[in-house]
């Protein structure tokens, strides 16, 4: 990192950033952090970064929130996701990077538009295990093509209405997975470098930190704000992407 007296700054700021908003909503560290790194750092150290971070942020908050999961619920999405990032990964290869953020982008406009606007739904309880395996394996496939790792799962389960603490004990755990599978994928190739290495180390107290204050506040605040700052990300994000 060159002009590093900048450039570290701006690293551990995002680091924080990114970290704060994972930990009160539950998703977008890679999308808030990425946006302020890829100015400091090589698009494949803020992709190992995203992975490695994100493994511990999801991991921590998932902790957290242990007295909510469901291995039950789970279980559909993990095999669907585990399945998924594999797929996504290969699709790397050959498919369009802009012509996928661009369908993205578009696709979480819209929805968290729609989703804004619309009377809040009813809970839907009992939903085939095979509809949460695909929803998981699209999650996953999206996920190894462009390192969102719970964008899918979470439009799924605003969609249903859930709980707070039950969407958040649904979506983070498969993030997990996500990226552990990515991470694995990511050190097969070739991605982790010592540089990459000392990034990572170097922002491990800001991501502490961050996460830690994100959800303190997330333990504060009711299901209609949860809600509405889930879908001012997801449009965030939608934006981000198109732009």
């Amino acid at each position: 990192m060159d002009g590093i007296a900048i450039e570290l700054p701006l690293f551990l700021l995002a680091t924080f950033a990114g970290a704060f908003v994972a930990g009160l909503s539950g998703f977008a560290f890679g999308l808030v952090a990425a946006s302020l790194w890829l100015y400091v750092l090589t698009p494949l150290q803020s992709a190992s970064l995203i992975v490695g971070f994100g493994l511990l942020v999801q991991g921590y908050s998932v902790w957290k929130l242990r007295s909510a999961l469901d291995w039950r619920r789970l279980w559909p999405f993990i095999i669907g996701a585990v399945a998924g990032v594999p797929a996504g990964v290969s699709l790397l290869t050959w498919a369009d990077p802009n012509s996928v953020r661009i369908a993205v982008g578009a696709i979480l406009v819209v929805y968290s538009l729609y989703a804004f606007l619309r009377p809040k739904l009813e809970v839907a309880t009992i939903v085939p295990p095979a509809a949460d395996m695909t929803v998981g394996f699209v999650n996953g496939l999206l996920g190894g093509l462009t390192g969102l790792a719970g964008i899918v799962i979470t439009i799924w389960c605003n969609l249903r209405g859930l709980p707070k603490d039950v969407q958040r004990a649904t979506f983070q755990p498969i993030a997990v997975v996500v990226f552990a599978v990515t991470a694995l994928l990511l050190g097969a190739r070739g991605g982790l470098t010592l540089e990459t290495a000392k990034l990572f180390v170097l922002g491990l107290p800001f991501l502490f930190a961050g996460t830690w204050l994100g959800l303190k506040l997330f333990g504060r605040i009711d299901e209609t704000i949860f809600r509405k700052i889930v879908l001012a990300l997801l449009f965030v994000s939608g934006v981000a992407l198109l732009f």
